[in-house]
């Protein structure tokens, strides 16, 4: 017996509502599928864009409560220390005039005298080559008897070096609201900028420089180290404490 036209209706009906739905469900999958997919694109981008400071926070963690001259390699990696006659004591120019330094980098010479700019502020013991102040600043603060570590490329692009740095400067940070002078150090990247036609001896990737004396004779004080070692480091702040300097007494 032949189906009425209402029973075929209501199957065509049928058939359409059901492949609507199934329609529908695929839609729904793909949607949540892209939606998926967008979501974890975007947290391998945070993931991406994060990872470096977590990595150095892990690795910098590792050097907690270690003594600085037992952080990185032994004073056997650094050259002999060198000396020259300074000048320049109170040579305050006008921010933002660059000094052409004649060493790599420079231990004295004029500098810029800016409240809050130059010298650099006390409590600020580690610069990276997105926020490190100008050499004009730094100078002051060798000035007034700061110990400057400076890093060089090769440092700065060794997620492990760079990490002994930063927990050497750790060493010196204070926790109290008076200036601790014996906390006078800065660490920073040496730029390829800064060279101005001097650069650091062949195979030397850190420096260490110290404006010593008084303010009526002083010395450039420079010494250079293969790799990093706060071994030397301590070596040379004990040698050249922040009270030898041309104005110790300032911050």
């Amino acid at each position: 017996m032949a189906k009425s036209s209402k029973t075929e209706k209501t199957e065509r009906q049928k058939l359409i509502d059901n492949t609507l739905r199934k329609q529908r469900s695929a839609e729904k999958r793909r949607g949540n599928l892209i939606v998926g997919v967008a979501v974890f694109i975007a947290l391998l981008m945070i993931g991406y864009a994060s990872y470096p400071s977590i990595r150095d926070a892990f690795k910098d963690n590792q050097y907690s409560g270690t003594p600085i001259a037992e952080i990185g390699q032994s004073a056997s990696v650094c050259q002999k220390v060198e000396t020259k006659e300074a000048s320049d004591v109170s040579n305050h120019v006008a921010e933002g005039q660059k000094v052409p330094y004649d060493t790599a980098p420079p231990a004295f010479g004029p500098h810029w005298n800016v409240a809050g700019v130059a010298p650099a502020p006390f409590d600020r013991k580690f610069y990276d080559e997105g926020d490190r102040p100008a050499l004009e600043a730094l100078v002051h603060n060798l000035e007034h008897g700061y110990t400057i570590l400076w890093y060089d490329k090769t440092i700065a692009d060794d997620a492990d070096k760079l990490s002994q740095v930063r927990a050497i400067a750790k060493g010196f940070d204070s926790d109290s609201d008076n200036a601790n002078f014996r906390l006078k150090f800065i660490a920073a990247p040496w730029l390829d900028s800064d060279e101005n036609g001097t650069a650091f001896p062949d195979g030397q990737h850190v420096a260490f420089t110290h404006w010593s004396g008084t303010a009526e004779a002083s010395t450039g004080v420079w010494q250079y180290c293969s790799d990093v070692s706060g071994e030397a480091l301590q070596t040379y702040m004990d040698d050249y404490p922040y009270t030898d300097a041309p104005e110790a007494a300032a911050t």
